[in-house]
């Protein structure tokens, strides 16, 4: 076998000499720019950090953004007998340090030998930016998204490059729309006015809080071009009719929000009140006792507070429709057809379950947590934010109503509380036993009200007073809806909580109470019966 020439065996490794070169060149190039960052970071002034900031960021180092977030959180110390950087977590005199080159675990120092590497208001703003830009490079969508929004606040006409190089590569549809808002920010920023009035006619409706400040600065600056002030005040006038769109749209949210509410308080006395003509002034005691039992079941599963929700409703309903039964057995019975003296028994009964609560749980508010899945809220855009607990109890409520509704128009005991409510001595001759059907009325009615106080629950918190918020709302709601009628009580509760939340703006919490309030007087005057009447002989 011949040996090739030695010059044949070089001219290859040369030739991949060559080619590595660059790329050696860069990474030494990467490095360096590292290296430099921190002496500078180091022992330089605030102008020289900022210099510093930017360097680490365009070095490209894995370890850049862990220091530079370290900076920011004013957690980045350098020993004071050596200089070595490093991570410290403060604990009175000493400290717990942690290299921030390495990584590795360094122990604890006394904290009087440490330095910490600090910060002013304007290098902050750099630091977000800088760290921005390396979360724009990250592989989940909302981290390069909110990674724009932080870039923004710093942005400048010469980022353009890096903004249309970012759109080129990007494959999520909303972090490509806030790039493009941000080359269009970047636009206005710059000296072009023909990129300016091009970017003002793409922002056109934009609700991106930053495009409606970067509009407003436009319109104070001096000598504005006539062109691009005309243009601007279009934008503004576009985007300000949007946000009073959708800020009626939130209006109508919180309003059949509050309306739920109401429905769910008041659907049980349409049942008592409306049906077998007992005013129940214990009604808001019935919705605080279950309440009181969607706590007791959470600090009984305090690991599962989801489950614990869907088991209060059951066990809620269980409490207060067999406080029901027994408040009817024992009391009302014997009170039918006496509407004065029902309400002074029943109020007294309520002055009992408050007593007795605050015994038991003792007066003071007790909270309830919410699950998980019940947090939060569902952005639909910058201006508008629907709360996912309001959601859940809007779903709710229209669940129990149906459930309700079904339960008293196809199911036996439904067609023998109508038939009650409607000619009770004709019921008895029939054989249907009205006394048992008054008593069941009563429970189902204090039962929807315990399902009522585990919605309210998840709103606010749980007191011994919960129920006195909601009885008169819940009077205002069946009187208005019409006496005995679900449907009524449903259209009258939503319709009175999206007038209250269209009211309170301008009016005030407690005005709009009482404008409301005037309203009913005056509408039961015009029409007695409400909304939505019972016909034939329920309506003697």
């Amino acid at each position: 076998m011949q040996h090739q020439p030695r010059k044949h065996r070089i001219l290859p490794l040369l030739t991949l000499l060559i080619m590595l070169l660059p790329l050696s060149s860069m990474a030494a190039d990467d490095s360096t720019l590292f290296t430099e960052g921190i002496s500078i970071l180091i022992k330089g002034n605030f102008k020289e950090k900022q210099l510093a900031i930017q360097q680490i960021a365009a070095s490209g180092d894995s370890r850049a953004r862990g220091l530079l977030q370290a900076l920011l959180e004013g957690k980045l110390y350098r020993i004071k007998k050596d200089d070595t950087l490093v991570f410290a977590e403060i604990t009175d005199s000493r400290a717990h340090i942690r290299s921030a080159l390495g990584g590795e675990n360094l122990g604890e120092i006394k904290k009087r030998k440490l330095k910490k590497i600090t910060i002013n208001n304007g290098l902050r703003t750099s630091l977000k930016s800088s760290l921005a830009r390396i979360d724009l490079s990250s592989p989940d969508p909302a981290v390069r998204l909110q990674a724009v929004n932080l870039l923004i606040i710093g942005l400048s006409p010469k980022d353009s490059g890096l903004l249309t190089n970012l759109l080129e590569t990007e494959t999520d549809d909303s972090v490509r729309e806030e790039l493009l808002t941000a080359m269009n920010i970047a636009a206005l920023r710059g000296d072009d006015h023909g990129a300016a009035v091009t970017a003002l006619k793409q922002l056109h409706g934009n609700l991106s809080p930053a495009v409606r400040n970067e509009i407003s600065s436009l319109l104070n600056k001096e000598n504005l071009d006539e062109s691009l002030q005309k243009e601007a005040l279009l934008v503004q006038r576009s985007i300000q009719s949007k946000v009073s769109f959708f800020g009626l749209v939130e209006k109508l949210f919180f309003g059949l929000s509050l309306g739920s509410v109401l429905v769910l308080a008041a659907i049980g006395l349409a049942i008592t009140f409306g049906v077998i003509g007992v005013i129940n002034m214990a009604h808001g005691e019935l919705i605080m006792l279950g309440a009181y039992t969607t706590y007791v079941i959470q600090q009984l599963m305090p690991n599962s507070i989801g489950l614990a929700l869907f088991l209060s409703i059951p066990a809620a309903f269980l409490v207060s429709g067999l406080t029901g039964i027994i408040i009817e057995r024992s009391v009302i019975r014997f009170l039918y057809g006496r509407p004065l003296e029902t309400l002074l028994a029943t109020f007294g009964i309520s002055l009992i379950l408050q007593q007795t609560v605050r015994s038991i749980f003792s007066p003071l508010n007790r909270s309830v947590a919410t699950p998980a899945w019940m947090s939060g809220s569902i952005q639909i855009n910058p201006i508008l934010s629907l709360t996912t607990n309001r959601i859940t109890i809007l779903i709710f409520s229209l669940l129990v109503f149906a459930g309700l509704y079904l339960l008293l128009r196809r199911s036996s005991l439904g067609l023998q509380v109508r038939a009650v409510s409607q000619n009770r001595a004709m019921a008895r001759a029939m054989g249907v036993q009205a006394a048992r059907v008054d008593a069941l009325t009563f429970g189902l009615g204090s039962g929807i009200a315990g399902i009522a106080g585990v919605a309210l629950a998840q709103l606010t918190n749980v007191g011994p007073n919960l129920g006195q918020a909601y009885i008169i709302d819940s009077f205002m709601v069946v009187v208005f809806g019409g006496v005995g009628n679900l449907w009524g009580t449903l259209i009258g509760g939503l319709t009175l909580g999206v007038a209250n939340k269209f009211i309170e703006p301008w009016a005030g919490a407690v005005l709009a109470k009482i404008i409301i309030l005037v309203f009913i007087i005056l509408f039961i005057q015009k029409r007695p019966q409400g909304l939505f009447p019972q016909k034939g002989r329920a309506a003697e």
